[in-house]
């Protein structure tokens, strides 16, 4: 892409894994609502779990997550002991023992547990949920505090799929990011993963970081597909101090500008597709035999908070200090303060703060902006059709994707776009064309690249 246009589309935009996004969710959504949408699910939905363990060893200053950070194993005990709390109270509101398809362990650091507490969390979500014996359970792995005996409880507890936080296997972008994690320690981790049997392997990587070059980004690419993971994720660093402190230690003259950014994206993009990597949607890759790449040929992608994903799962139960969920009804997000979480779940009141309902026109919006981002095409007139909604009512909006049509980054037939090779990366841009919450210019997202 030319100087010109990155300049132009230097923008902060919403990352659409909801919609409407988190930051229009208010307190008119709370434990009483939440409480009151779980019992009228249907009794044959399919539910997918997310956990959110909230604590980490220490910071790493790129962090963007709900995390804090501690030494001693006192505070976890206690939040979870809270989180088991929380689980029999989601499900006791449910009208009976639901279906689980995918198990989701997100943080923070997840292995930041003890190998006895996360089996004894696997056990308590088996016994109060229906969870496949197909399910995929997932679990975010830190290779800098996983030990062999935790790997080993991963695998008997069923784990299908460990998601390794890489970002970059270079020396001086790990010390300015404070995430000191030697290539050898990830191999170690990698080695217990497959001698114990967990058979999917993502790793995911960052680009944007402080220091970092399209070469030194290029070397970390190589250094990962070594590893021969099944999926990989180039996510961009959001740089957000704003609203993440810690991110101020890392200082904006170490930060790669735009047109350093669109280099490393477009030089790793490239390279992971040498390597055989099909790319899907934004910011993933897969092998061709993955689900994911073939969800991806089959136009059956999803897009939840997790990212990209096959699973289709019409509910999201979120559990833990600002876990997040996706009802028919809505969406919901806990307490993310942990001791306001701890507090409300201990007095016996689900520890919802905010969340929004959603209206039949945020249902059709969103299946239009899930299906940009997962597909990079929308035909406007059929996603209506299965709303039996009127096409013509997104005119307008149509037009406002005129400057990137005249840009080259996406085409235009009627009511259906694709996103051009070097719009790609700019989806987001074209999403927010039909999200009627969205204030151009607002601080609180992060870069569109």
């Amino acid at each position: 892409m030319n100087p010109a246009l990155t300049t132009k589309y230097d923008l902060r935009l919403p990352r659409y894994t909801s919609y409407p996004t988190a930051p229009h969710f208010s307190p008119a959504v709370g434990p009483d609502r939440y409480g009151q949408w779980l019992s009228e699910l249907p009794e044959d939905g399919r539910l997918s779990l997310y956990l959110h363990i909230a604590y980490c060893a220490e910071m790493c200053w790129f962090c963007g997550c709900h995390t804090k950070i501690t030494r001693q194993y006192a505070p976890i005990a206690d939040y979870m002991d809270c989180l088991w709390r929380e689980i029999d109270m989601v499900a006791g509101r449910l009208p009976r023992r639901m279906a689980a398809s995918h198990v989701h362990f997100g943080g923070g650091s997840p292995t930041i547990l003890t190998p006895d507490d996360f089996v004894a969390t696997i056990d308590r979500l088996r016994r109060r949920f229906a969870v496949l014996a197909d399910a995929e359970i997932a679990v975010e792995l830190d290779p800098r505090t996983a030990d062999e005996d935790y790997v080993a409880a991963m695998a008997g507890s069923g784990v299908t799929r460990a998601s390794i936080g890489v970002q970059d296997f270079n020396p001086q972008v790990q010390q300015a990011i404070n995430r000191i994690q030697p290539y050898d320690v990830t191999a170690q981790v990698i080695t217990w993963l497959r001698r114990y049997g967990v058979p999917e392997i993502n790793m995911d990587l960052v680009y944007g970081l402080p220091h970092q070059t399209a070469e030194s980004l290029t070397e970390t690419i190589d250094l990962a597909v070594g590893f021969t993971p099944r999926r990989i994720a180039l996510f961009g660093y959001a740089h957000v101090p704003w609203m993440k402190k810690h991110q101020r230690l890392i200082p904006d003259a170490s930060l790669p500008d735009m047109a350093e950014r669109w280099r490393q994206y477009q030089t790793a993009t490239a390279r992971l597709v040498e390597h055989g990597y099909v790319q899907v949607g934004l910011d993933h890759f897969a092998r061709t035999d993955d689900e994911m790449a073939m969800a991806l040929a089959e136009n059956r992608l999803h897009r939840n908070f997790q990212g990209y994903t096959t699973d289709s799962a019409s509910i999201l139960l979120g559990f833990g200090a600002s876990g997040i969920g996706s009802l028919p009804q809505g969406y919901i997000a806990n307490e993310g303060a942990i001791h306001s979480y701890k507090d409300m779940i201990r007095g016996g009141r689900l520890a919802t703060a905010r969340g929004v309902a959603v209206s039949p026109d945020d249902l059709l919006r969103r299946a239009m902006i899930e299906r940009l981002m997962c597909d990079l095409k929308l035909d406007v007139d059929a996603v209506c059709a299965g709303f039996g909604a009127d096409p013509a009512q997104f005119d307008g909006d149509l037009a406002g994707l005129s400057e990137l049509e005249s840009d080259g980054l996406l085409v235009r037939d009627g009511r259906r776009i694709a996103m051009t090779d070097a719009g790609r990366p700019l989806v987001r841009a074209a999403c927010a064309a039909f999200d009627r919450y969205l204030r151009a210019g607002e601080a609180r997202h992060s870069k569109a690249v």
